[in-house]
């Protein structure tokens, strides 16, 4: 039985090697990279039955999408186009480091996945799952894949799954007031939600420190739960339940970042995880933190694990955090 199903856009991302400019580069090595997909290759490698659902052209690019994702362990429930008009999302990205910085440029307009209707997935796989995953750079590309997104969520939720959803604010895709009026519509079937404390800022408006964030978060939005992460890796998670209402906060793992781009989708795929194989959010968070700083010593945005190597992180952030 699939435990956990994603819904997303992933584009093709064309990244130069090393820290060369795309302006310059005469190559560059192609990656599915969507935060939905990522989180669904996270979620398998650990060891849960996943499905990302999804609408894409039916191109060579488009298969290499699917191919990529399923080679890596993910199940794929894929609505197909032959449109002309519905094309395959782009993103280029340009590695850098200090003093210059990494750098975006999003290609993702009328995209096959802008154009995804409720009826073409799988209700009865998502009512039957514990969990439902969505992220807001996709809800925003257009009216009809924010109903889509909200069925989706509402399939899952109302059968008893956990749903989730992740603030996800790209700039460069759309307005920060854009994503947050999407988050507006939708948090009314979110359980779980999955952010940046930068995103939280930005599209919410928001203030106050990390503690803060997450219980303004959970009361304005009657959530279940809240994570937060910061940039430099260390998280922080609020469970809203009566007589319980702890904050549980993580360091960062010191790590050689080889590729930070496959971090978000190992952390968010790990706590996801672990929450439905029965864990608390406290450990949930363990996990994440330590899966999300494995996933940056590998290139690509898909994480790659070996062995027990999460469970020796898993330890570090727990001497780390004094959990």
């Amino acid at each position: 039985m699939v435990e956990l199903v994603t819904f997303g856009e992933t584009p093709i991302r064309f990244s130069p090697p090393d820290s060369e400019r795309v302006e310059m580069a005469r190559e560059a090595r192609m990656y599915a990279d969507g935060i939905e997909s990522n989180v669904a290759v996270a979620t398998a490698a650990l060891g849960t039955e996943v499905l990302w659902l999804s609408k894409l052209p039916d191109t060579a690019i488009g298969r290499n999408v699917v191919h990529q994702i399923e080679s890596s362990g993910a199940g794929t429930a894929i609505t197909w186009t032959d449109d002309p008009e519905s094309r395959q999302g782009i993103v280029f990205r340009e590695s850098a480091v200090q003093p210059r910085e990494s750098r975006y440029w999003q290609d993702r307009a009328s995209t096959a996945a802008a154009t995804a209707e409720p009826a073409e997935f799988p209700i009865e796989t998502v009512q039957e799952s514990q969990a439902v995953y969505t992220a807001l750079s996709t809800a925003v590309l257009s009216e009809g894949v924010t109903t889509t997104a909200e069925a989706l969520l509402r399939a899952g939720g109302s059968s008893g799954a956990v749903t989730a959803v992740d603030l996800d604010y790209t700039p460069g895709l759309a307005s920060s007031e854009q994503f947050g009026d999407v988050f507006e519509r939708l948090s009314d079937e979110v359980d779980i939600l999955i952010s940046s404390e930068t995103g939280v800022r930005d599209v919410l408006g928001e203030t106050g420190r990390v503690r803060e964030l997450t219980n303004t978060l959970s009361a304005v939005y009657d959530l279940q739960i809240v994570v937060l992460r910061r940039e430099e890796g260390s998280a922080a998670a609020l469970h809203d339940t009566p007589g319980t209402n702890v904050i549980h906060e993580r360091e960062s793992v010191e790590t050689d970042t080889v590729d930070p781009t496959g971090a978000r989708g190992a952390f968010t795929g790990a706590f996801l995880h672990e929450l439905i194989q029965g864990s608390d959010t406290s450990s949930a968070l363990n996990v994440a933190v330590a899966t999300a700083a494995l996933a940056e010593t590998t290139p690509g945005p898909f994480l790659n694990k070996s062995g027990d190597e999460i469970e020796t992180i898993v330890d570090n952030v727990r001497e780390n955090s004094g959990t």
